[in-house]
């Protein structure tokens, strides 16, 4: 498979000798960076033949009167936005300007527009500007990129790792192309480590990686990819250090350099064996018995094993409506809206969001009578019970429906004394059956009265 990184230098670019002079001058990140679309994957949904975004890079959209004049990407970090950034700027009669949302002010980008329009009029050059963290850009600050977007002043190449629908002024999106950046796969990371270990470009073969410091590299960037390089050259600097000068031939980046060199030590943790079910296992089981100590141990071996936070995300919400149910109902709400936020901000601040929702959980009162109710509803009904629907409750809207019966003494429930009206509703072989039995834990313990009261009214018992 292909990584993110290519490794055939591009004509012109300096020798394997001057590249190796080179690689002290810059972090590894950067010295690796694709010089072409070519050059770059692991975004392949996005680089087809044809894209709008190849087409682009290539300087064949956006500098005339048809195509996009901007672009937004939006993914988590170590994506590859500055990357592409940088691959559109290398296209014919292009420069490149950066602009940090943090730092720059309206002043900032006028005088960025002004110069554009200069170099466009005056020497037929296409300013590529790359404003990073734009939702950190208030109103008035994007307001003044429209001028220059829409004018074609300007390529904007915009990055964010916040959804663009609530961060980015509605007229700059509209004439936007929003560009969705996936995260990189373990496969993309552990070729892209691999590589930067012989190219010319990065540590030019002085250095080979052992595979248990490979794993673990690919384990802590977690699908980023400027986190795994700058590990991978803080691990074989630690190597180079600890080989000392003269030895013959390269020297082999270990485990224990890895670990060294990031501050953090390998975690037993197979995402693809036992030892994967097993963590998880008890970590569901720990909040299901409210031992919230354990859940948030468990919970942290899974970070730092670098396990996908969207899984963990995933099963904290399948807990929530499995053994907390309605004893506490907002603990759903924690879950959902703990997946939306770690799924906008990313790792590492996304390990926060992840623990309030277990803390929640795991201290929440517990209730499976939800979950046991429609699985004895969906035995029932796999045992061939249920067997039609009154006639009451058919649809009466269709013709010939009433001659049917449809609908003949349906009993509005809006117009019953508290909006509940007595009316059978299950089919005749299941009229008194219970498929939900609150418990007396928390929410339910008020439910438990209202349930019997509503059935009472209901069945006329």
């Amino acid at each position: 498979m292909e990584d993110l990184f290519g490794s055939e230098p591009a004509a012109g670019e300096p020798s394997s000798a001057r590249a190796a002079a080179e690689a002290q001058r810059g972090p590894l990140a950067v010295r690796m960076r694709p010089r072409s679309v070519d050059e770059v994957v692991g975004q392949q949904h996005l680089l087809g033949e044809g894209s709008p975004l190849r087409q682009l890079a290539a300087g064949a959209a956006g500098s005339g009167p048809t195509g996009p004049s901007s672009v937004i990407l939006w993914g988590p970090p170590g994506t590859g936005k500055t990357t592409l950034a940088h691959v559109i700027a290398r296209g014919p009669g292009r420069k490149f300007v950066e602009l940090s949302a943090i730092t720059a002010g309206v002043k900032d980008v006028r005088r960025v527009m002004d110069e554009a329009l200069t170099a466009r009029d005056l020497h037929r050059t296409t300013t590529v500007l790359f404003l990073d963290e734009i939702h950190r850009f208030t109103k008035a600050q994007q307001d003044a990129l429209l001028p220059g977007v829409e004018n074609r002043w300007v390529v904007l190449v915009a990055a964010t790792t916040e959804n663009p629908s609530f961060s980015v002024v509605s007229p700059l999106l509209s004439r936007s192309l929003l560009l969705t950046l996936k995260p990189l796969t373990d496969e993309d990371i552990r070729d892209l480590v691999e590589r930067a270990v012989t190219d010319p470009r990065g540590l030019a073969s002085a250095v080979v990686l052992a595979d248990d410091a490979a794993e673990h590299l690919v384990r802590l960037a977690g699908g980023d990819a400027r986190r795994a390089l700058t590990a991978l050259e803080a691990a074989a600097a630690v190597a180079l250090n600890q080989a000392g000068e003269g030895g013959d031939g390269p020297v082999t980046i270990e485990l224990a350099h890895t670990e060294k060199a990031v501050d953090a030590h390998a975690v037993r943790y197979d995402r693809a064996g036992d030892m994967h079910y097993d963590v998880v296992s008890a970590f569901i089981k720990s909040i299901r018995g409210s031992d919230v100590d354990a859940a948030l141990h468990y919970l942290a071996r899974m970070v730092e094993a670098g396990e996908d936070p969207r899984f963990i995300a995933r099963r904290i919400i399948i807990s929530a409506a499995e053994d907390i149910g309605m004893a506490d109902p907002s603990a759903l709400q924690t879950a959902v809206a703990a997946a939306q936020a770690v799924q906008l901000i990313g790792m590492p601040e996304g390990r926060i969001v992840l623990a309030e929702a277990v803390v929640h959980l795991a201290t929440a009162p517990k209730s499976n009578a939800a979950y046991m109710g429609i699985n004895a509803a969906i035995a029932d009904v796999r045992a061939g019970l249920g067997t039609g629907i009154p006639p009451h409750l058919r649809d009466a809207h269709y013709a010939g429906a009433q001659r049917l019966g449809h609908g003949k003494g349906y009993a509005y429930a809006h117009d019953a004394p508290h909006s509940v009206a007595r009316q059978q509703y299950p089919p005749d072989d299941l009229v008194g059956k219970d498929y939900y039995l609150p418990t007396g834990n928390g929410a339910e313990r008020e439910l438990q009265a209202r349930v019997d009261r509503l059935r009472g009214i209901v069945r006329g018992s």
